[in-house]
């Protein structure tokens, strides 16, 4: 019986002490620089009281026990600026004045005064789950003076509030003081907050360090929430902590998902699970596309043998004016190889070969960076007019890397043009003079892609308005389907083959008057690194290291709604995987 009946006062004490009293706002959100009085009138089992002159409502009326007066112990040491609180561990409550630390045990009826034990029913009573202190008593440990009205049955008590000094001897300046404010009283769900910092250091010395708890940019479930700050000064000295409440009201403002895309800046990552994906993202309608596809410079790519194990030629094809080199290979073998590109006049002419555009980049035994650099490299599309005149019947080197490293990989593209038939090999060996190479056997094909492919660039036109993008959709890359892979011609084999990723190409993409909106990328076939050039300027996916799903969405751009157009370009880098998907996620007002 008693255990329970322990249980049970004990169950009051932490309801009732962790419910913020009447004054625990006002006491915990105001620093007190200057003496001032706080005036507390009570009245004999009367709930009503007043606190500088407001009134307020009691749980428990001040009462008279054995002719002694016993008054609210939390209600009247927060109003006096003081920590009144119950310790959940040690099962105490805990009262701090400007001298003294008084922890209260009300199961072991023991009162401790810095240290030194005093009988608990001697200075205190629970009444009503509340704890009462005997006013007397409380007066003499907290500074307080009262007058009682016998007539009235009334208690007027008079504290002087003495704020703490900030000054310390021991650093020979002051403390730092730690105050903030909210722009608003309060926010919504997923709404951002806006913190106002008052802090100040009354030396001035700057480089102060901010330690927050409890803190969010935003809440996404209604409630009110504490948040504390306490500042570190440049000497060392810390601040008191100063806490305020922030109010969520149950209205959403941005969801979980909305926040970070609607808040995020480009180049951001946002973080996603599965679920999130599945449902939020990997489901959304494909944007309707109109495609044209110039077939005014063919495309001739060298990739199979990917991995070169011996020497020879890897992939040969004629040219008669523009066309596109692509090559991606790597060096299997275990010696220095050079990395060729052959170029031999097929008529009794001499031919010149004008190149107006390209990417390269030097032999690395990472692909997934040379993918990316070669392609940014061509994206740039720097002013280039790179000429060769080779006589007729004549065999020239085009371009050369001599310093091919076993297990290095090198990746290049040209645009060029010619003013007569040529043929262009592609060649690994060892040092070989052009003629030479031309003599080395055709190295077989081992399933990556090889071949002479018409397109080279896809024009996508698409409605990404305000009125053509009511909701999110997306455009995907590489899965062979919303973006079709071309087919093509392996003269070396006399077989039809097909682009897989449609690599070499370059994808152009334009809307006019785009809305307001956010632009994504998932990389969902596995680590991705490639650009992007948004209304010419070149976008990093990631600036360093790879994009996989696991990292979750990268923002490449937003829009403002003014602009004229949006156009995107993009050429699928060597060494990435895919399919990729590009996000196009419509924004408000609520944007930042």
């Amino acid at each position: 019986m008693r255990k329970s009946l322990i249980k049970c006062v004990a169950l009051l004490l932490v309801v009732l002490l962790t419910t913020m009293s009447p004054v625990a706002e006002a006491a915990k959100q105001n620093l007190s620089v200057a003496y001032g009085t706080t005036y507390v009138v009570l009245y004999i089992d009367q709930k009503e009281t007043f606190l500088n002159g407001e009134e307020v409502v009691l749980d428990v009326a001040t009462t008279v026990i054995d002719g002694r007066t016993y008054v609210p112990a939390k209600f009247l040491g927060e109003a006096f600026g003081m920590k009144v609180e119950w310790n959940d561990k040690t099962r105490k409550i805990t009262m701090e004045t400007p001298k003294h630390s008084i922890v209260f045990d009300q199961f072991n009826k023991t009162v401790d005064v810095n240290g030194v034990a005093h009988p608990f029913d001697e200075v205190a009573a629970i009444k009503n789950g509340r704890l009462m202190l005997k006013l007397i008593w409380l007066a003499e440990f907290t500074g307080a003076t009262y007058n009682y009205n016998h007539e009235l049955r009334r208690v007027d008590v008079m504290y002087v509030n003495k704020p703490a000094s900030i000054y310390n001897p021991e650093s020979g300046n002051s403390k730092p003081v730690a105050k903030f404010t909210f722009a608003k009283p309060s926010y919504k769900l997923g709404e951002p907050i806006k913190y106002v910092d008052l802090s100040y250091d009354p030396d001035s010395e700057g480089g102060a360090k901010y330690k927050w708890e409890g803190r969010e940019e935003a809440y996404f479930k209604a409630g009110t929430y504490p948040i504390t700050l306490t500042v570190t000064d440049v000497k060392g000295n810390v601040s008191e902590p100063y806490t305020r409440d922030i109010t969520i009201v149950d209205e959403v403002y941005l969801s979980k998902t909305e926040y970070p895309i609607y808040t995020q800046p480009v180049g951001s990552y946002i973080k996603t699970n599965w679920t999130m994906l599945y449902d939020s993202f990997l489901n959304l309608p494909v944007l309707e596309k109109k495609v044209t596809e110039d077939y005014s410079r063919p495309l001739l790519l060298s990739d199979s043998p990917e991995t070169v194990e011996e020497h020879g030629i890897l992939y040969q094809d004629k040219v008669s004016g523009k066309a596109r080199l692509y090559a991606s290979h790597m060096n299997g073998t275990d010696e220095l190889l050079e990395f060729s590109i052959i170029a031999r006049n097929m008529t009794d002419k001499s031919v010149t070969i004008t190149t107006t555009n390209k990417g390269e980049v030097f032999p690395s035994i990472y692909a997934l960076l040379i993918g990316n650099r070669a392609t940014v490299d061509f994206m740039l599309n720097d002013p280039l007019n790179e000429q060769m005149v080779i006589p007729p019947g004549e065999t020239f080197v085009y371009k050369k890397f001599p310093d091919f490293y076993p297990g290095q990989g090198v990746n290049v593209i040209y645009d060029v043009e010619t003013s007569g038939e040529v043929e262009f090999t592609f060649a690994a060996a060892a040092q070989a003079s052009a003629s030479a190479i031309l003599k080395l056997p055709k190295l077989p094909f081992n399933g990556h892609i090889r071949g002479t492919f018409p397109i080279t660039t896809f024009n996508w036109d698409i409605d990404v308005s305000e009125q053509g993008l009511e909701s999110p959709k997306v455009l995907i890359f590489g899965d062979g389907k919303s973006a079709p892979f071309q087919l093509g011609y392996d003269p070396l084999r006399d077989v039809e083959t097909k682009d897989s990723g449609n690599y070499g190409g370059v994808y152009k993409i334009h809307s006019d008057k785009p809305g307001r909106m956010a632009i994504m990328i998932l990389a969902r076939g596995g680590p991705f690194k490639g650009a992007f050039k948004i209304n010419g300027e070149i976008r990093n996916v990631p600036e360093s290291g790879v994009l996989t799903a696991f990292d979750g969405m990268r923002i490449l751009a937003k829009t403002t709604g003014k602009e004229e157009s949006l156009d995107i370009e993009f050429s699928p880098p060597a060494g990435s995987a895919f399919p990729i998907t590009m996000i196009f996620y419509p924004l408000d007002d609520r944007a930042q």
